[in-house]
């Protein structure tokens, strides 16, 4: 193990007040956030159970060290599925954030919000403009 990753292997919690361990070094029954997702899972209410740390360039994280937090999926619980009322206002929210209050048209894209109107709108009114 390389001294980068040594310093991040801490699984009692010692070190840093969770178990943490340096990138692809986690045991396989905890998992981040994005992962239980794709697995059909949610936390249940549990708390961050572990931590895994790198050193990372990007993002000019603080130190340079990123986090990503991670949970127990034998305490996590299946995702909840949504009702018929739940998708129908879903769909009713998007297919307003589609809808040009110019043309009153569905633009099939989510319109800019910088623009407020869909592309054809806003360069009929730049055109127009000039």
């Amino acid at each position: 193990m390389s001294r980068f990753r040594a310093a991040f292997f801490d699984p009692t919690g010692s070190r840093y007040g969770i178990p943490t361990w340096p990138w692809r070094m986690a045991p396989p029954h905890l998992m981040t956030m994005r992962q239980l997702a794709a697995a059909g899972r949610r936390p249940g209410g549990q708390q961050v159970q572990a931590q895994v740390l790198w050193r990372s360039g990007r993002y000019r994280a603080p130190g340079g060290v990123r986090v990503a937090y991670l949970y127990d999926v034998r305490l996590s619980l299946p995702k909840r599925t949504p009702t018929a009322a739940q998708l129908e206002a879903l769909a009713k929210a998007n297919a307003a954030r589609r809808t040009c209050p110019d043309c009153k048209t569905d633009a099939g894209y989510v319109l800019p919000r910088h623009l407020g109107t869909c592309l054809d709108c806003a360069d009929h009114t730049e055109r127009s403009a000039a």
